[in-house]
C-alpha cells in the first residue's frame, strides 16, 4: 500500500470514523470488563470466557491499527458536479442494459465497497468503464461472464431522490 493513494468519500470516512468510535468507546471498554469479570473468577487456563475476551481484544485492537493506517492513508473527494453530466468519483451513475434493465450505482473507494447498496469500486471493471464518460454514452464492460453494454441514463452528485 506503499505510495498509493486511495480516495473515499466524506460518508465513507464519517462511516470509518464511527466504527473507530465504536470499537474504542463502546465494544473494547465491556469486553474489558467482561475479561477482567472473567479473571475473577480463578484458574484462566480453562475459563473460556477469559480466553475469548481476550482473543476478542487481541481483534479489536488489530482492527484499530488498521483503520489508524486507513485513514492516514485516505484522501476524502467529495463529488463535484461537473457542467456535462461527467462520470466521476463519488457519483450516482443511472444504466441501463440491453435488456432494459436500470440499476444505480455510485463510484466510491475500495474502503466502501457494498454491491447491495449500490456503491461500486472505481477500480471494478464497471467503475473503470464508466469513470470520464458522459450521459447518454454507451460503455462496454468487459466482465468475467463476457461483454455487457450499458447506457448511461443518468449522471448525478448528490444522492438520487434526497
Amino acid at each position: 500500500m506503499a505510495g498509493k493513494l486511495d480516495y473515499i468519500t466524506p460518508e465513507g470516512m464519517q462511516k470509518l470514523r464511527d466504527e473507530v468510535d465504536f470499537l474504542w468507546k463502546v465494544e473494547r471498554p465491556q469486553v474489558t470488563r467482561d475479561v477482567t469479570a472473567a479473571a475473577e473468577l480463578g484458574d484462566r487456563s480453562e475459563n473460556a470466557d477469559y480466553i475469548y475476551g481476550k482473543k476478542r481484544l487481541r481483534e479489536i485492537d488489530r482492527r484499530l491499527r488498521f483503520l489508524a493506517k486507513r485513514i492516514e492513508a485516505l484522501k476524502v473527494v467529495a463529488p463535484r458536479k461537473h457542467p456535462d453530466q461527467k462520470v466521476t468519483f463519488g457519483c450516482w451513475v443511472t444504466l441501463e442494459d440491453e435488456d432494459g434493465k436500470v440499476q444505480t450505482y455510485r463510484l466510491v473507494g475500495p474502503d466502501e465497497v457494498d454491491a447491495t447498496a449500490g456503491n461500486i469500486s472505481i477500480g471494478s471493471p464497471v467503475g473503470r468503464a464508466l469513470l470520464g464518460k458522459f450521459e447518454d454514452d454507451e460503455v462496454e464492460v468487459d466482465r468475467p461472464r463476457g461483454v455487457a453494454e450499458f447506457t448511461i441514463v443518468k449522471v448525478a452528485y448528490e444522492r438520487p431522490g434526497s
